[in-house]
């Protein structure tokens, strides 16, 4: 089964709203139970060719009984929505404040495809699996347990041979978990890849027509495309393994349900109408089962998804925040210094500035001027802290920038890009 740790985290404050959807799946399903082993009080009454006024007592609660699931029903699925509304916010937000922490000398090393992707398609893909996946989980472990306790009072046997098979149909797909999890990760990572490789395309497509690389570009975009369509087949395959395991475990439980209680039923050991009833819970004890098989797949892609979303939250900013107390506005004076500042930026070749030295007094107005790539926007990066001096120091009032609390610092600067 598809458990992530680390995704328990997001639902903070929330999962109050989780355990009521699990609760609220257990009571549909107890209201499941009861319309099937009401339908197998009447089906036996049929058979015994008992008139329609006995019959009208289990009709009228058959009708009540499944429109009260119904209701459940509808409830769950509102319920379950709401709660994975609440959890895509708080991720969303928890991604946007690293993101802001990260600040752009972060994603200038980094290909902001994979972060669009973590942000959109991978907080999407979390819906299901915290609004519907985890509680149909527990609704699907727990659902068994209650029908056999019930259904053994009926027959023992019978209630057994159902329960070891639903567990059985519950437990086995999870010996394949890290053939699941192994190709949901190498599918996301291949789509993560392809979506990067897209993005930069479009975003690059005048330089790329402008050097003649348009038809490389198309074949790189090609491969990238087959390597995600052959990562996507390899997950709907194991997928459908686990769907083959717990299909073949339903079936088989219910042949063996009904063949040994027909053999009880002819040796007097057991009523008819018994073995109706319970066969007829039977269903209600494989459909957690059979829900949760279709939504395997939600949890496969919701545990793929999670890992691009922390490798932007587990990443550290190039620049590291002063444990400094933020300094009062009167304390800082309007002087900029750069002293001895050797600076180049991080997989570069040659320095953006070496032993660079000015200083601006207040009241001074001052254009630095140069061709393009001299180092005019670098001054301005190190002026922010975007980035770190590798030699020197740079001081804003006479203080080190490094030891002053960001905000303070920026609240202090005004800057108008071109």
């Amino acid at each position: 089964m598809q458990l992530d740790r680390r995704l328990w985290r997001f639902t903070a404050g929330v999962r109050g709203r989780i355990v009521a959807s699990a609760l609220i799946g257990v009571a549909a399903a107890v209201a499941g139970v009861a319309r099937l082993a009401l339908l197998g009080w009447l089906l036996a009454g049929v058979l015994r060719g008992e008139p329609l006024a006995d019959l009208a007592v289990p009709i009228l609660l058959v009708g009540a009984v499944m429109l009260l699931r119904g209701g459940l029903e509808y409830w769950r699925a509102m319920a379950a929505h709401r709660t994975a509304a609440i959890v895509q916010l708080n991720v969303r937000h928890r991604i946007y404040e690293h993101v802001i922490a990260l600040g752009p000398a972060h994603f200038g090393l980094t290909r902001t495809g994979d972060v669009l992707l973590a942000l959109v398609d991978g907080v999407e893909q979390l819906e299901t699996y915290f609004g519907q996946y985890l509680p149909q989980l527990f609704v699907a472990a727990v659902t068994p347990i209650g029908i056999f306790a019930f259904a053994a009072m009926l027959d023992l046997p019978v209630a057994a041979i159902l329960l070891g098979f639903a567990l059985f149909s519950l437990i086995a797909p999870s010996a394949f978990h890290k053939w699941d999890s192994d190709s949901s990760l190498r599918r996301q990572k291949a789509y993560g890849d392809f979506a990067a490789e897209f993005l930069d395309s479009v975003q690059g497509l005048a330089t790329l027509k402008a050097f003649g690389q348009s038809r490389a570009r198309v074949e790189r975009l090609a491969a990238k495309a087959r390597e995600v369509f052959r990562a996507t087949m390899w997950v709907l395959a194991t997928n459908a393994l686990s769907r083959g395991i717990t299909d073949t475990g339903i079936a088989l439980g219910a042949a063996a349900a009904l063949g040994y209680g027909a053999y009880r039923v002819h040796d007097g050991a057991m009523t008819l109408d018994a073995l109706l009833v319970i066969l007829m819970m039977g269903v209600e004890v494989f459909r957690p089962m059979r829900d949760l098989r279709g939504m395997l797949h939600q949890g496969m892609l919701g545990a793929g998804a999670a890992e691009g979303i922390f490798a932007v939250l587990n990443a550290r900013p190039i620049v590291a925040a002063s444990a400094a107390p933020a300094a009062p506005a009167t304390d800082f004076s309007p002087v900029i210094e750069f002293d001895d500042v050797t600076f180049r930026y991080p997989n570069a070749q040659q320095s953006a500035h070496d032993g660079l030295s000015f200083r601006i007094a207040a009241g001074e107005r001052v254009g630095v001027i140069g061709a393009s790539g001299a180092g005019k926007t670098s001054i301005i990066r190190l002026l922010l802290r975007l980035y770190d001096p590798d030699f020197g120091t740079v001081r804003v009032g006479d203080r080190d920038v490094r030891h002053l609390d960001l905000d303070t610092l920026r609240r202090r600067i005004a800057v108008v890009s071109q």
